[in-house]
């Protein structure tokens, strides 16, 4: 009776043991929060095509998520009344219903949808939000980390850069040059370097 027994235990045993490890495996990511002191968002745009203008914004937020050290999926909002191109008559005009309408649209926003693999590195494919405009973009992204800082906490960097169309977006304003060039540029790039550390 013993040994007609024994098949029942293992399989019972094992039955336990896959319990245990489907929940451990469920917790197995970790999230990390954007550290906004050492993080960065800016952007460059063409202005009357000889000349690149720079800014950032200044207030963000979001997390990270990784699988041991896969990158899982990642997603922020950025205020976009902080805009900061190093002028105030800009930043008001940047401001205005022309482009971001900070009244009426006070954030940006970007969640994962996938992720993929480029010759080994991960791409963010996710739904960006911008202007009242949602559309599907890719991050081609570089993870570092993660290491601990002097505190005892766990970081990670994530960089990335990418190109969009301000006007698919419905930020149409421009004006024409006498040279027939635009005033400012169409296509907008966007980097992100951000630091983030793990919650606990």
């Amino acid at each position: 009776m013993a040994d007609l027994m024994k098949p029942h235990r293992i399989s019972l045993a094992c039955y336990a043991f896959a319990l245990l490890i489907v929940p451990l495996s469920a917790i197995a990511a970790d999230t990390y929060k954007i550290d906004p002191v050492h993080s960065y968002v800016g952007f460059s745009v063409s202005h009357l095509v000889i000349n690149d203008v720079k800014g950032k914004f200044t207030e963000f937020s979001g997390t990270i998520v990784l699988d041991g050290k896969q990158l899982k999926e990642a997603k922020g909002t950025i205020e976009t009344k902080t805009i900061d191109t190093g002028n105030a008559m800009r930043d008001k005009d940047l401001r205005s219903p022309n482009f971001f309408d900070v009244e009426k649209y006070p954030t940006i926003t970007f969640e994962t949808t996938s992720v993929e693999t480029k010759g080994g590195e991960p791409i963010l494919v996710g739904k960006f939000n911008m202007h009242g405009v949602t559309k599907e973009i890719s991050l081609p992204a570089k993870v570092r980390g993660p290491v601990k800082d002097p505190w005892g906490n766990e970081r990670i960097g994530l960089q990335t850069k990418t190109k969009i169309k301000r006007m698919d977006y419905g930020m149409t304003y421009n004006k024409t040059l006498e040279t027939g060039g635009l005033l400012v540029g169409d296509e907008v790039e966007i980097e992100i370097n951000a630091e983030a550390t793990k919650t606990q």
